[in-house]
């Protein structure tokens, strides 16, 4: 942990501020805009702010002024838009041996998956994926988000019922 001593414009201190949460920064935004390019400039420009206001963070309040950061500039970049996640996968080269039906079910399984998170709104979806995908705990992910954890389980019960009932339609 960070000491009081500690100051956000030492390299070392904002180097590891960076690895430690420029992973889940990037994930959070990725779930929120479905666009890489996108959540990746977003924590670029959040990490650059939080480097050129560095005097004025303190250690402890890093992670809390990062994500801000970020949300604020996603906000500015989508204002008076909806957001809808578009999962762009990419396909990791297969070995061309594998079963053409398979693959293509496999295909259509994916599809139905990725129809049936897009169903969630956007609290639950960003709920779902950033303790499914990244496996953050729940108080982690209240904390990121800026809400109570109740909120936070309250979300995930939400989505998991919803995609229990979806899950009913894919075969």
């Amino acid at each position: 942990m960070s000491s009081d001593l500690e100051s956000l414009c030492d390299e070392k201190v904002y180097s590891r501020i960076f690895k430690e949460y420029s992973n889940k920064l990037f994930h959070y935004l990725y779930y929120q805009c479905g666009d890489q390019a996108l959540a990746q400039d977003i924590t670029q420009e959040a990490f650059l702010k939080m480097w050129k206001s560095c005097q004025t963070i303190i250690v402890n309040t890093a992670q809390s002024y990062v994500f801000t950061s970020a949300k604020n500039l996603l906000v500015n970049v989508y204002k008076h838009e909806q957001v809808k996640l578009k999962f762009n996968r990419q396909y990791i080269h297969r070995d061309d041996h594998q079963d053409p039906n398979f693959l293509l079910e496999e295909r259509e399984f994916q599809e139905q998956l990725d129809h049936a998170i897009n169903a969630l709104s956007e609290k639950e979806r960003v709920v779902f994926l950033m303790s499914r995908i990244d496996k953050m705990k729940y108080q982690e992910i209240a904390d990121v988000l800026g809400i109570s954890k109740k909120a936070v389980e309250k979300r995930m019960y939400n989505a998991l019922v919803k995609l229990r009932e979806l899950h009913k339609g894919i075969k």
